[in-house]
């Protein structure tokens, strides 16, 4: 069978096919995309023979994802190559939005504003060697190099199957890959494979502003979503020490958090970034003059082999500083406004706690029947996202328990990613290094060793864990779970086999400078992609 996806040009046009359908996450065109691959593989002559090698599988919201099994003959060991269809918006691409889907004339527009692009992007435009838009790095290139070795396979170019996963849902939820647990399972006993490794296609990162390396990946970093309710003590702007402001709550939890080294983990010579709030916000409708009676946060916390029961200790006593330092500022204000004698009658106080022990408040006040009715009625009539629908639950339970307020509670909402490495796994380091090899003696290129990818991906689902910590220490302050979210018990050990990420070259995910270098990306990487699943074949 002649290639069709081969040469630097075929697998530029083949991306720029993907790229411009504008699949972000949870728009129809996340669906259309995955109808596209699967047109473009039905058209190949080995899929007209085996049909049943090409499936769709649905997610519970109407999305889907897709499988495309590539078979040798009495062969049972095969590789998955994983990748995400699904890209995050283009609300920061400003007067290019309309161009962020079509990144030849993306890139063309550019190179007449070069002006307007910062200084390095500018450089790289100047070479002709970049292409610009979105999803053109993260990660539609990966996916492109993917095609490119299913078909090397239908030519009989492995000693062994391949296994395409194309998955939606990655930049949110990664439900495409919870949905996808159970159908490889089921397609590994339907045709009998052994499973030997994962590939992942995603791009490489750069480690800090101007690095040059090139990396390959042999783990995935863990992620958790804390979020903190403020719960505090509404009031009359003029009474203001009658209460308790909640932004005033919450802009003390993000001094404590936000980029705090607390976090920070370093396992060899790799270290995560610190914590970022994803969201803060008091939770007001309407203009008033009364106080916000709550607010939110949530924090992006990654980690390689800390426990849930680590985190939460350490989130727990960031809090606690918070809380002293809330008290400290609210009665140091007063004293420039209410008399010595009067500040008798201040008596403000702030609990710290989790949602779980909110739960046992609310169920001591009211009972257990009451809380669990007030808590399926919000279910039933839920028209939040994920994120939203979690604070709401914990503010309904805060809302019952007034009189423990103000009150600061921890809990968790969607995603978690698990960390997981391969990195001492024998296949796995056997392959590293003539994968290395390889590039260095091909190309030139050194590619370093990382044994955390860090810009989350779904081989967490995948992998062999990093930490051994009980999954019960965050469903149990995740208010979502069994709430029209459910993160299986068991989600990090349906399926286990080793895990290596080499992908393409690229720079500025989510941004609207985000770009993929051609040359390495379709001239090296594809030879490189050949001879390192040979290799995973062969060790």
């Amino acid at each position: 069978m002649e290639q069709q996806w081969k040469t630097k040009e075929q697998l530029t046009d083949l991306l720029c096919s993907l790229v411009n359908y504008p699949s972000i996450t949870s728009s129809n065109d996340e669906i259309a995309i995955i109808e596209y691959l699967q047109h473009l593989l039905a058209t190949k002559p080995y899929f007209k023979e085996n049909p049943d090698f090409l499936q769709t599988y649905p997610l519970k919201d109407g999305r889907q994802l897709l499988t495309a099994l590539v078979k040798k003959p009495e062969a049972k060991d095969t590789i998955v190559l994983l990748s995400h269809v699904d890209v995050v918006g283009i609300e920061d691409y400003g007067s290019f939005q309309n161009l962020a889907f079509h990144p030849k004339e993306l890139t063309r527009e550019l190179q007449h504003r070069v002006k307007e692009l910062p200084e390095e992007a500018a450089d790289d435009l100047k070479t002709g060697d970049w292409l610009f838009g979105r999803g053109t790095m993260d990660m539609k290139a990966g996916l492109t190099v993917h095609l490119s070795m299913l078909e090397k396979a239908m030519n009989g170019e492995f000693d062994g199957n391949l296994l395409l996963l194309a998955v939606p849902d990655e930049e949110v939820n990664s439900l495409g890959m919870l949905t996808a647990l159970p159908a490889l399972d089921e397609l590994q006993k339907r045709h009998d494979l052994n499973f030997k490794a994962t590939m992942n296609g995603e791009p490489m990162f750069r480690k800090f502003p101007g690095d040059t390396a090139y990396y390959l990946y042999t783990g995935s970093i863990g992620k958790v979503l804390p979020g903190f309710l403020c719960y505090g003590k509404e009031t009359h702007v003029g009474e203001p020490f009658a209460g308790l402001n909640t932004n005033l709550m919450i802009s003390y939890l993000a001094q404590e958090l936000e980029l705090s080294e607390d976090f920070i983990e370093t396992v060899g010579e790799e270290t995560t970034p610190p914590p970022i709030s994803l969201m803060q916000r008091d939770l007001k409708e309407e203009y008033s003059v009364q106080t916000p009676q709550s607010a939110v946060a949530m924090y992006n916390v990654l980690y390689m082999e800390q426990t849930i029961a680590d985190i939460n200790e350490k989130l727990l006593t960031a809090a606690e500083r918070a809380r002293g330092k809330i008290l400290q500022h609210y009665d140091n204000k007063a004293a420039h406004y209410i008399s010595e004698n009067e500040r008798d009658h201040l008596d403000m106080t702030v609990t710290v706690l989790t949602y779980e022990q909110l739960y046992r408040e609310a169920e001591k006040r009211y009972g257990k029947g009451e809380v669990e009715r007030r808590q399926n009625l919000l279910t039933s009539q839920r028209d939040q996202g994920d994120r939203d629908f979690s604070t709401l639950l914990v503010q309904d339970l805060a809302s019952l328990c007034k009189d423990i307020g103000p009150m600061i509670v921890l809990f968790y909402s969607p995603p978690f990613y698990p960390s997981v490495s391969s990195k001492k796994d024998p296949l796995i380091e056997a392959t590293v290094k003539d994968c290395q090899a390889y590039a260095s003696q091909t190309y030139g290129v050194a590619l370093k060793n990382v044994e955390y990818f860090a810009g989350l991906s779904d081989l967490s689902f995948l992998g062999p864990v990093s930490s051994d910590s009980p999954l019960e220490d965050l469903l149990k302050l995740m208010p979502i779970q069994g709430r029209g979210f459910e993160l299986p018990e068991n989600v990090m050990k349906t399926l286990n086999m080793p895990v290596i990420n080499v992908g393409p070259l690229g720079k500025d995910p989510h941004q609207w400078t985000e770009r993929l270098e051609l040359t390495y990306s379709f001239e090296y990487l594809p030879e490189l992609l050949q001879y390192t699943l040979k290799q995973l074949f062969n060790n």
